[in-house]
């Protein structure tokens, strides 16, 4: 059986994409108190379990977001 997820919030954020991930964290928390902002080095692995409270921000080597954060 599929289970269905509805986070509550804000759950994307493309415009930013090639920000400084610092300050990437601190919108994603602020536009949505309800997650954790994780910021990790692009090819870092991560679980496969889905939860509403995270969000991670995968950057470069020179702290820039490479791929759009979302509720993972």
């Amino acid at each position: 059986m599929e289970e269905l997820f509805e986070c509550k919030g804000k759950n994307a954020w493309p415009e930013l994409v090639g920000k400084n991930g610092d300050y990437a964290k601190k919108v994603v928390e602020k536009e949505n108190p309800r997650v954790n902002a994780i910021i990790l080095l692009e090819g870092t692995p991560t679980t496969k379990d889905f939860r509403c409270d995270r969000v991670w921000i995968f950057v470069d080597k020179k702290n820039i977001v490479v791929r759009v954060p979302t509720i993972t």
